[in-house]
C-alpha cells in the first residue's frame, strides 16, 4: 500500500487528508511511476487545470495499471490541453454563470448555489473545470447573503442545491450559516448538497459536529458521485452509513466516462455495490462537452447499450435515469432504450429484457 506507514488516526482525519494532498509533479512521482503523457500533462495544465489528489483517493490507484480508472480521473494527461481537445467544447456549455456570482436559476422551483472553488481532488472530467484557474476560494459572507436575498425574493423557489467546488469543504461554521439562512426562508422545502467527499475524502463524515449540523437543518439530501466500483470502499461505506443514521438520504450521480466506466459489466457492478451500501443510483449523466474534458465523452449509443444491459440484471431501484444536459442551459432530458417495436391500434409489440418479442393489448379503460 502506498500509505501503509500513516497511522490510522491520521488516515481517518479529514484535515490530514486535505493538508497532505498531492499537488505537484515531484510529490506524485514519489508514489507512482508516471508515463510521459502524465508528466507533460501535469506541467502544461499547471495554472489552468491544476492537480490535487488526497492520499486516500491516490491509494485506490493500481500503480501497475496506466489505464487505471481512478488514475484517469485524478491525474492530468497532455490530452487535456491538446490543440484538438481545446478546439472543442466550451468552458460553460450549460450557461451556469449568471448575474449573481455562484447562483444558477434554471428551473422555476430550484436554484443551484456554488459556494466554493475548492475541491479535495480536481477531477479531470469536471463539468466546472473553468473554475480551477480561479484558485481555491470560498464565497464571502456578502456573496452568500446576496444569494440568500435572491432566494428569499423568489417565492417560487422551493429546492436549493448547494454545490461548488466542494461545498462540504467549508468550515462547519460557514455551512451552518448557509443552512440557517436557507431555513429562515419559509418557501424553502428541500436542501441538497452536491458533494464528492464520500468518494474522495470520506473522512469528512467522521466529524460528529458536521453531522449534528446537517441533522439540525433537516430535511437535507446528499447527492454524491461514485463513477467506478473500486471507489466503493469500507471508508466510503462508513461515511454513507453515518449520513443515513442521521436521516440523510444519499443518491448517486454517475458520469459516463470513456475508458473509466463505459462498459456494461462495470456499471452493473457499480450499481450493485451502491445498493449494497444503501446509495440510490439516481442519474447516469452523459459527459458534457466541457473544454478540456471532451476526450472523456462517449457516444449516446454506448449509454443506451449500458441501460439496456442493466434491465433484468438488477432491481429497478438500481437502474438510474440516463440523462443529457441540453446546451444553453435548456435542462436535462432522459434518454431511454425503446422497448416498443411496433404498434397497431391498441396492440403493441414489445421487446423483453431477454430480447424476445411480446405482444400486449391495451384494453379500453372501463
Amino acid at each position: 500500500m502506498l500509505f501503509s506507514h500513516v497511522p490510522e488516526n491520521l488516515w481517518r482525519d479529514y484535515n490530514w487528508q486535505i493538508k497532505n494532498r498531492i499537488k505537484t509533479l515531484d510529490e506524485l512521482q514519489r508514489y507512482l511511476k508516471l508515463i510521459p503523457e502524465e508528466v507533460e500533462g501535469i506541467k502544461k495544465t499547471e495554472g489552468v487545470y491544476p492537480m490535487a489528489i488526497t492520499p486516500y483517493y491516490l491509494s485506490l490507484i493500481d500503480p501497475e495499471d496506466i489505464n487505471d480508472p481512478i488514475r484517469l480521473q485524478a491525474i492530468p494527461r497532455i490530452s487535456e490541453v491538446d490543440e484538438e481537445i481545446q478546439s472543442r467544447g466550451e468552458p460553460d456549455p450549460l450557461k451556469e454563470d449568471g448575474s449573481i456570482p455562484g447562483l444558477t436559476h434554471r428551473y422555476p422551483d430550484r436554484v443551484l448555489v456554488s459556494v466554493t472553488s475548492f475541491c479535495a481532488v480536481y477531477c479531470r472530467h469536471c463539468m466546472r473545470k473553468r473554475i480551477f484557474a480561479q484558485g481555491e476560494r470560498a464565497r464571502t459572507k456578502d456573496e452568500i447573503d446576496r444569494m440568500l436575498s435572491y432566494i428569499r425574493e423568489h417565492e417560487e423557489i422551493r429546492d436549493v442545491l448547494i454545490s461548488g467546488g466542494e461545498p462540504l469543504s467549508l468550515s462547519n461554521e460557514k455551512i451552518e450559516y448557509i443552512l440557517r439562512g436557507l431555513r429562515s426562508i419559509d418557501h424553502i422545502e428541500i436542501i441538497r448538497f452536491g458533494t464528492r467527499l464520500p468518494v474522495l475524502a470520506p473522512q469528512r463524515f467522521f466529524d460528529e459536529e458536521l453531522l449534528d449540523i446537517l441533522d439540525r437543518y433537516s430535511p437535507i439530501w446528499v447527492n454524491t458521485h461514485f463513477n467506478h466500483p473500486r471507489e466503493v470502499t469500507e471508508l466510503s461505506e462508513e461515511a454513507v452509513d453515518k449520513l443515513l443514521r442521521r436521516g440523510i438520504p444519499v443518491n448517486n450521480q454517475t458520469v459516463l466516462l470513456k475508458g473509466v466506466n463505459d462498459d456494461p459489466e462495470t456499471m452493473l457492478e457499480l450499481f450493485r455495490k451502491l445498493l449494497k451500501i444503501k446509495v440510490k443510483p439516481q442519474y447516469l449523466f452523459h459527459c458534457d462537452p466541457i473544454k478540456g474534458a471532451v476526450h472523456f465523452r462517449t457516444t449516446l449509443d454506448k449509454g443506451i447499450e449500458i441501460m439496456r444491459y442493466l434491465r433484468g440484471r438488477i432491481s429497478g431501484m438500481g437502474i438510474p435515469t440516463y440523462a443529457l444536459d441540453l446546451p444553453g442551459g435548456k435542462g436535462k432530458v432522459p434518454i431511454l432504450p425503446n422497448y416498443i417495436i411496433d404498434r397497431k391500434g391498441d396492440k403493441f409489440l414489445f421487446e423483453s429484457f431477454t430480447g424476445e418479442s411480446v405482444e400486449y393489448t391495451i384494453d379500453e379503460p372501463i
